[in-house]
């Protein structure tokens, strides 16, 4: 029995899914693990007498990683329209587990001085690379191995997958701080969630090397050239919706730890179990949303919620500037609900954006582009925003402003794609 116009078994199908998103689990939950305890590795390797000037060091490397990650884009992106999708996320996921479980291991500023930082940046680019095109792959090859209109509903498991790497990072984030005394996790206990992501990292390896792969239509030969040259218009509309992705993501499930400890003073224990709790908030969401974009259309969810988003962004943030810790998770779980209903939207109309022959490569760069300018040096302009102005709030302004830029070339620009058949 089959499931769906492309004829894949139900079982099938569901080999199809998790192998879509082991690799965004891995990628997620390294980026996550190493924004919750950006703090402390910002004192091991970015040692300063201002604890702020350590923190925002320690981001910087964080956006390192992220700057780079267009690169990587093109890179893998090419190798999925080349020569296959499967094969373009397989080599990510091996890619990525190297260098988040040497990060468990690296010496610190105190050991070797100058060298310290010097590695972390090194293997936060090298990271950086290598996930370059997990995400997208991953979506690509969901939504290509997709049942007639369920492309968006399929899709949103790499984004599933994503939050459940934040979700897990989370959790072994709050384990630690929860088991280990706080100079015990500020020590040594901070390497051990990198440590363990090797398990996922096998786990992934296992699972795409025998995943399926489509009988593809045959690619051009210059995908890169042709993304620029041909699809210059789509690639630049695909770096517009996705800005506000990048710089909200990362303010909502990265930052937000930092700023809850730093900021609002709670302890670390009930900062990661807000940012969990609405970890989960977001799980639901993405995935609701993105079966209704199915039946509504992309452009729906995607205006309402970066509309939300614009007008909520700045109370949203007084809400979660608060000792009040109820006030202060519903703040961050409207933060997650609203940017859950654009996701719902955005995860299909990403891969809808370009043909076949181009899809790998230009959809990598231009969201790379997105999330590595905007996204990745999120946590630092907040921390850096709020250090100059002295605002507690100032991150809810950069938040509006981000989904106010992406509101405006989603109306202008952006067309409805949802029921249209994709080539594949």
């Amino acid at each position: 029995m089959t499931d769906g116009s492309n004829g894949q078994a139900p079982e099938r199908l569901r080999t199809t899914i998790f192998a879509g998103l082991i690799g965004n689990v891995l990628e997620w939950y390294d980026f996550a693990v190493y924004g919750y305890f950006a703090h402390i590795i910002g004192q091991q390797f970015f040692p300063s007498s201002d604890p702020a000037v350590s923190t925002i060091a320690a981001f910087g490397a964080f956006a390192a990683g992220f700057l780079v990650r267009p690169i990587g884009g093109i890179v893998f992106g090419q190798i999925g329209d080349l020569f296959g999708r499967k094969r373009a996320m397989l080599l990510s996921v091996i890619c990525m587990a190297v260098p988040t479980f040497l990060i468990a291991f690296l010496p610190t500023y105190a050991s070797i001085g100058v060298f310290a930082p010097i590695l972390i940046v090194v293997l936060r680019i090298v990271q950086g690379l290598s996930v370059g095109g997990e995400y997208t792959s991953s979506l690509i090859y969901l939504a290509e191995h997709a049942p007639k209109g369920r492309r968006g509903r399929i899709a949103s498991w790499g984004m599933v997958g994503a939050v459940g790497g934040i979700l897990l990072g989370s959790g072994v984030g709050a384990l630690i701080a929860t088991i280990l005394p706080e100079d015990a996790a500020a020590e040594w206990g901070w390497r051990i969630p990198f440590a363990l992501g090797i398990v996922v990292a096998f786990t992934g390896v296992l699972v795409r090397r025998g995943a399926a792969e489509l009988q593809t239509k045959p690619a051009t030969a210059t995908p890169l050239r042709d993304s620029f040259v041909i699809y210059g218009r789509s690639v630049l509309r695909v770096i517009g919706m996705n800005i506000a992705m990048g710089v909200v993501f990362y303010a909502a499930f990265v930052y937000s730890v930092t700023y809850i400890t730093q900021i609002d003073r709670l302890p670390s224990e009930i900062a990661f179990d807000i940012n969990t709790a609405s970890m989960v908030v977001l799980l639901i969401a993405v995935p609701v949303f993105a079966i209704l974009s199915d039946r509504v259309g992309r452009r729906p969810m995607m205006i309402a919620g970066l509309l939300a988003l614009a007008v909520g962004g700045v109370p949203i943030f007084e809400l979660m500037h608060h000792s009040d810790p109820s006030l202060v998770f519903a703040g961050q779980a409207l933060l997650a609900l609203f940017f859950g209903i654009y996701a719902g939207g955005i995860v299909g109309a990403n891969v809808e954006s370009l043909p076949h022959h181009v899809r790998c490569t230009g959809l990598a760069f231009a969201y790379n582009v997105a999330i590595g300018v905007f996204g990745g040096t999120t946590p630092m302009v907040c921390a850096a925003l709020i250090a100059e102005f002295g605002n507690p709030v100032a991150p809810g302004y950069y938040v509006a402003a981000s989904a106010v830029i992406s509101l405006a070339v989603v109306l202008l620009w952006v067309k409805e794609t949802a029921f249209d058949e994709i080539d594949s």
